[in-house]
């Protein structure tokens, strides 16, 4: 993408505050925000993340918009805002689930002149928030592009902004891929770590925890409203992947209530291959 584009960045927390300020550190473009957060357009103001709050004119101008919003809040900003758009704007997202916000948009495809790319940056932190945002979590991180019905051009649009944010790898997928996928390499991890910190023995841990304990335990930090509607909005591949979980710690369960130590073995070494192999 060419130089001295517009960008407009709507919401601007964790993610959509670290692409702000990604794209004004490493890009010449202008950047503008909607949040309904004053504090936080007052923030990215001052701190330099955005050029300023983005109303009417600047929606009408921006050559790209990204919403960095939950998955039904981007599509009630689309089917407010997306008429006001110009022919070829580039309408992306950061949502964590594809297929619903791909057919979503889909309805909403007569209502504007404008491209939509879906997109996932796969980077982030356990805290949320504008004040958490950081463009150095994109160094070298994967980006996820589901390009749709998106005409080619556009799909390498977004491909290059995010390699100017440091993203080291782009990967095309389908969304119901990417939803699948998902389910497994993000979702099931923040289960996982929820019902992990539900047990009573959780607030003894102190003296007791090292490495693993925080590595299991990471993401239980949990923004609840968020990943409440992920959840429910990939439930259907989110509960097979559970499913498995289950089976896999009820098989080890079995070995371990029964003493059965070559059961268990080759459990666990069956496991140990898996990871050796696939990283």
């Amino acid at each position: 993408m060419s130089a001295g584009k517009d960008i407009v960045v709507v919401g601007l927390g964790l993610i959509g505050g670290s692409i702000a300020k990604a794209l004004k550190q490493r890009t010449s473009h202008r950047v503008y925000g909607i949040d309904r957060d004053e504090g936080a357009l007052l923030d990215a103001c001052s701190c330099g993340a955005i050029d300023g709050k983005a109303g009417p004119a600047e929606l009408a101008r921006a050559d790209v918009v990204y919403l960095c919003v939950y998955p039904q809040g981007a599509l009630a900003f689309m089917e407010a805002h997306g008429s006001a758009l110009k022919e070829n704007c580039i309408v992306t997202d950061a949502c964590g689930i594809k297929a619903a916000v791909c057919a979503g948009m889909e309805k909403l495809a007569h209502k504007g002149r404008y491209v939509f790319v879906a997109g996932h940056p796969m980077a982030g932190k356990e805290k949320s928030g504008f004040a958490a945002s950081d463009p150095s979590i994109f160094m070298g991180a994967s980006y996820l592009i589901a390009p749709c019905a998106a005409p080619e051009w556009a799909v390498g649009e977004v491909e290059a902004l995010a390699l100017s944010m440091g993203f080291g790898q782009i990967v095309r997928t389908t969304p119901e891929h990417h939803d699948r996928m998902i389910a497994y390499t993000s979702q099931v991890p923040h289960v996982l770590a929820c019902a992990y910190v539900l047990s009573p023995r959780c607030k003894d841990h102190r003296g007791f925890s090292a490495g693993s304990y925080r590595d299991v335990s990471r993401v239980a930090d949990i923004n609840h409203a968020l990943w409440t509607r992920l959840f429910l909005d990939n439930r259907e591949p989110l509960t097979e992947e559970l499913d498995q979980l289950i089976g896999d710690l009820s098989r080890l369960r079995q070995a371990i209530a029964a003493g059965e130590e070559e059961p268990l073995q080759a459990l666990l070494r069956k496991a140990g291959d898996a990871k050796r192999e696939n990283g």
